[in-house]
């Protein structure tokens, strides 16, 4: 069997140093739409050094670039083919602001392996903390098209109830055609997002944009309509990715104030509105 879930779970977490530089930074933000107007002071924040701010979703690919989603494809006991693979969720756990530049020690392991039937579902886990304490934990959702029904556990349901009435704001951002070549250079090199002939064995018509770089252009719309731009403010933000999203399209994000939070819907406007984030909170303070 390609997913041995006893064996996944069975083996120990994997211990490595991580770091980044201002500049990795900066590639994020530019890589997730940061930078237009190039001068407004708003944007500023996200790409001059000399003020730079975090964006908590950096967490996704700080060190060594997405390393939750594929290098989970390379533990014991698992073993399938990268065409199969999607990302289907991303939960995010911030536990101090993230500095602009560091040195931290990632602590990474096969948190739950669930069996959906149709497909298999990795929960991979990652720790992250510094000399002075921890930073971050994530857990990215891998669902493994045709590997499941192996009688496993199916795992907690993640769904949510829609969020009620009127959204209290509405905010449209396109994508450029160009978003998923260069956010590829944040460390994500799966050829599902460049290369049009692994796209179609993949099953889509073109390259479609990783869902991460949505999961960071949405947080980034959220924190600077209703959070004032305050990075720090960001507690923890979790999603499913419900759909793709082409380079070229415009999503349109759709927030409710919570208490504590927002909710948060995104869409393709382009395709009728077709769902691309569903089940999206950003906690904050």
């Amino acid at each position: 069997m390609p997913i041995d879930a006893a064996k996944a779970l069975a083996a120990g977490p994997r211990t490595g140093e991580i770091s980044w530089t201002t500049k990795d930074v900066q590639l994020y933000h530019l890589g997730i739409g940061a930078g237009l107007p190039a001068t407004d002071p708003d944007e500023l924040r996200y790409t001059l050094e000399s003020r730079l701010h975090v964006l908590p979703s950096f967490a996704t690919v700080a060190g060594s670039g997405a390393p939750g989603v594929i290098g989970g494809l390379f533990l014991p006991g698992v073993e399938v083919e990268l065409a199969k693979v999607l990302h289907g969720g991303q939960t995010l756990e911030i536990h101090r602001p993230i500095p602009a530049q560091g040195t931290a020690t990632a602590t990474r392991r096969l948190a739950a392996v669930h069996d959906k039937g149709k497909a298999a579902v990795l929960v991979l886990r990652t720790e992250v903390a510094d000399d002075d304490g921890p930073l971050w934990t994530d857990d990215a959702q891998i669902f493994v098209r045709g590997e499941g029904g192996f009688g496993g556990d199916r795992g907690p349901s993640r769904r949510l109830d829609p969020p009620a009435g009127e959204p209290d704001r509405t905010v449209e951002r396109p994508v450029r055609e160009d978003q998923a070549l260069l956010y590829r250079l944040c460390g994500d090199w799966n050829p599902l997002h460049a290369d049009p002939e692994f796209a179609k064995l993949a099953g889509y018509e073109r390259p479609i944009l990783h869902g991460l770089c949505t999961y960071g252009i949405t947080l980034k719309a959220v924190v600077d309509t209703l959070l004032g731009g305050d990075v720090t403010r960001v507690r923890g933000y979790s999603t499913r990715f419900a759909g793709v999203v082409y380079p070229g399209e415009t999503l349109r994000i759709r927030m409710w104030r919570e208490r504590g939070g927002v909710r948060v819907a995104v869409s393709a406007v382009e395709r009728g509105d077709a769902p691309v984030l569903t089940d999206t909170v950003v906690h904050h303070s």
